[in-house]
């Protein structure tokens, strides 16, 4: 026999989202207590590892029966295998304070996403860098190894620009973020003799990818965009907003090597979509130039001579050696990854 459903009191719904929200958060916290214990507790004995191999002279056998007799203790505990003990020890000796690693993003992120960081970076800085990133932009571990396999870290900031001269400082230190160089578009399927709409039509029939690789909030407004200026007509390649710093982004492809008149084109864009499409609200509207080669003096003569803050970067297809390559996720990983975070 069925029950009959009892008539909800006035502000069920309300108080049940309230609670599930709670709970939810309850959860959350947990698990952050959870990881922030088993961070400590890894970081412990990978640092009575590291003394005992600096003063002991410890070698790999007394690590391996080490991991043994733990097991042998611990049967259903997880983690105390040999390679994770060198990880621990690993872990110890990339932050030797270990009240410094929970000062870092690192001491945030789950024990997969610090292995990785110690597997792929030998450099502090890099580490603490990704770390960042990736509890900024919640990463997944796959996510996380394909940033450090596409060098994001290298390329971010380093395509040629005069953000510096034509922005107030902090948003050209905001703007200098969003540029890369080179652009990594080894998802595309074309040839190296690919037209100008050839590599346009590419980039936004795969969106998802393109915005990948452009970085992180980047949202796709349109391609041809067009202008009617006094009657003549305009069209600028992409046009995308930036969600976080607040302004558009006028990107426009050209194959071949930097000629000091496409910056001059760029720059009547940049101008333009400032001019009609920015308001009171956003930053200064930014063009970048994704060209095929450029050379840097020429890139530095025009830029000089620009009145819109710019930057110029180039496009490969490939950046990675291939042994490399092969071991990045697929465009479906990718845009499963993106889906996740």
């Amino acid at each position: 026999m069925e029950h009959p459903v009892p008539e909800l009191p006035e502000g069920y719904t309300e108080l049940l989202q309230t609670l599930k929200s709670q709970i939810r958060g309850a959860q959350l916290t947990a698990q952050r207590v959870v990881n922030t214990q088993l961070i400590e507790l890894y970081w412990s004995i990978g640092n009575i590892i590291l003394v005992q191999q600096e003063r002991d002279g410890w070698g790999a056998g007394v690590v391996a029966r080490l991991a043994a007799d733990l097991r042998k203790e611990f049967p259903h505990m997880t983690g105390i295998s040999r390679s994770n003990l060198n990880y621990m020890r690993a872990l110890a000796a990339a932050w030797p304070d270990q009240k410094s690693i929970f000062q870092q993003a690192a001491g945030k992120l789950p024990w997969g996403h610090i292995m990785l960081l110690l597997d792929k970076l030998d450099e502090g800085t890099a580490r603490d860098w990704y770390a960042a990133e990736a509890v900024n932009r919640g990463w997944s571990r796959n996510m996380l190894l394909n940033q450090i396999k596409n060098k994001t870290l290298e390329r971010s900031g380093a395509s040629p620009n005069n953000f510096e001269s034509k922005l107030e400082y902090a948003d050209s230190e905001l703007a200098q973020q969003i540029a890369k160089d080179p652009y990594v578009f080894d998802f595309l399927d074309l040839g190296a003799e690919a037209a100008e709409r050839d590599l346009e039509r590419a980039l936004t029939d795969r969106i998802v990818a393109t915005l990948h690789e452009l970085g992180q909030g980047f949202a796709f407004v349109g391609r041809q965009v067009h202008f009617d200026v006094g009657g003549d007509d305009f069209f600028l390649d992409l046009l995308f907003f930036h969600v976080e710093q607040m302004r558009y982004v006028v990107v426009e492809l050209k194959t071949g090597k930097f000629e000091p008149g496409f910056a001059g084109q760029l720059g009547f864009y940049t101008a333009l979509v400032d001019d009609r499409l920015r308001r009171p609200a956003h930053a200064p509207t930014v063009g970048i130039l994704i060209c095929g080669s450029r050379n840097d003096h020429t890139v530095r003569y025009s830029l000089g001579s620009a009145e819109s803050p710019m930057a110029v970067s180039t496009y490969t297809y490939d950046l990675l050696p291939p042994d490399e390559k092969s071991a990045l996720p697929d465009a479906a990983t990718f845009a499963a990854a993106l889906g996740e975070g």
